[in-house]
């Protein structure tokens, strides 16, 4: 992700829905899990590490960029510059490593995923977020800098080869998904070399009925149904 769309993020971190949603979604997986000593790889803005810092852990982000670091630092969360691929931590230093939307940017998904591995400790907990499904492949993928989409199987066997015990893998943003098919389909042209990034502030009427969306997804038995995102819970033995 360029300096351009992480000054985005940041700006639209606080009030726009599918960030409001992410955040809520991690606080939801970490309730009950003891805190301790916790990585964000790739926090960009530092919006889920700051969660991560209200729920009691010692967090620090790893971020490969210089606008990225700077940006989750304003949130006052401890930020070292490095690669997801050849992580600056000690072997088994770590209790949880949360990664999201970072993956799918990442050309050998195998280093970080054995990365991750290698920092926990014993029982460490990984949670990893990426957008799902090829089929919705867009433009918006292609302005975002992203490699792949991944698909249930293809994430469970990538988290499982490298060492992990998956807890549980879910789908996340199911009831929006069939209304960003509908606008990807016809509104960014993936078949091009750009796209067009849909994270962009809407109307405030809009942007709370889509977190509404959100919301009321949590309390649906819809998380094996396609989705815009999934979520991986694994655990080193």
């Amino acid at each position: 992700m360029d300096d351009e769309e992480l000054r985005r993020s940041a700006a639209l971190e606080d009030r726009h829905w599918w960030y409001a949603g992410r955040r809520a979604l991690v606080r939801r997986l970490m309730r009950g899990v003891p805190a301790g000593r916790a990585i964000d790889v790739g926090p960009g803005p530092g919006g889920n590490a700051a969660v991560l810092r209200e729920l009691g852990w010692a967090v620090t982000g790893v971020e490969l960029t210089e606008m990225g670091a700077r940006l989750c630092a304003r949130r006052g969360v401890p930020v070292v510059r490095g690669d997801a691929t050849r992580l600056p931590i000690a072997d088994g230093r770590v209790d949880l490593v949360l990664s999201t939307d970072v993956w799918e940017h990442i050309e050998d998904h195998d280093a970080v995923a054995a990365e991750s591995f290698r920092t926990l400790r014993p029982g460490g907990r990984l949670v990893v977020a990426v957008p799902a499904g090829k089929s919705m492949w867009s433009g918006h993928d292609v302005a975002l800098g992203h490699v792949r989409r991944y698909e249930r199987q293809e994430l469970l066997d990538l988290v499982e080869s490298h060492g992990f015990v998956v807890h549980d893998i879910a789908s996340w943003n199911v009831l929006l998904r069939p209304v960003a098919k509908l606008r990807r389909a016809y509104g960014n042209d993936a078949a091009t070399d750009e796209g067009r990034s849909e994270m962009e502030a809407v109307a405030a009427p809009i942007n709370a009925g889509l977190r509404a969306a959100i919301a009321i997804e949590s309390l649906l038995p819809v998380d094996r149904l396609p989705g815009l995102s999934l979520v991986v819970r694994a655990f080193r033995p």
